[in-house]
């Protein structure tokens, strides 16, 4: 069963942990999926909660009160003073993203020539798992560290904050912390280049033609 609990209720929330942040009394949707995520949702802001736990985290009920507690300790306190609808739904097996021809092939291009990012970088995997999405290519650079990919053939801010919550997740396992992040894309928007480089996001604009046939100048650094 893949069961998503889907609660449309008055509410305030407050989170704790590496810094606060309080969303006053208001009607939300809070979304509980199975693998013990939590979000917040508004009716604006598109499609980013505006707060969240990333999983493995515990909710504990209470009437009135809710706590979702995360592995590190951090807290999402949801004070309820009413429940409008509260549901479960079974979204069954997810088959996952499915790229187009052309990014996919970008990112099988960029596995196979992953030293253009960089002298002594080594392909550690393609399609690292993580538990809301695989990265599309993790690596380690000539210095060991590791750096997790995001590859798209157009990229937009969206794949930025794709990207994010990928290093928000991985940074939490002591085995591979510090990791950092390159945002690769045949065409980067300049919000998505000036949102990434604020976050410490490396970019790269590949060239996919010349990805396919070329040996030298694979990739333009801007």
């Amino acid at each position: 069963m893949h069961l998503v609990r889907l609660v449309i209720a008055r509410c305030s929330v407050d989170y704790a942990g590496r810094l606060s942040a309080h969303l006053p009394l208001a009607t939300r949707l809070i979304m509980i999926k199975a693998d013990g995520s939590a979000s917040i949702h508004s009716d604006t802001g598109s499609y980013k909660p505006l707060n969240w736990m990333s999983p493995p985290c515990r909710l504990t009920e209470e009437p009135g009160r809710w706590v979702v507690t995360g592995k590190s300790g951090e807290t999402l306190t949801i004070e309820i003073t009413e429940i409008i609808s509260d549901s479960l739904v079974d979204l069954g097996a997810d088959p996952g993203l499915v790229k187009d021809g052309v990014e996919s092939h970008l990112q099988e291009l960029l596995a196979a020539q992953v030293e253009v990012l960089g002298e002594g970088w080594r392909l550690v995997r393609r399609e690292y798992p993580t538990a809301i999405g695989p990265v599309d290519l993790m690596c380690r650079d000539s210095a060991g560290v590791s750096v997790a990919v995001e590859i798209k053939r157009r990229g937009e801010i969206d794949g930025v904050e794709q990207l994010t919550r990928y290093l928000e997740l991985l940074n939490r396992d002591p085995l591979l912390a510090p990791v950092r992040g390159v945002f690769a894309a045949q065409e980067i928007r300049p919000q998505a280049r000036v949102l990434a480089e604020d976050r410490g996001i490396r970019c790269v604009t590949l060239d996919y033609d010349s990805m396919r046939g070329a040996d030298d100048g694979l990739l333009r650094l801007f």
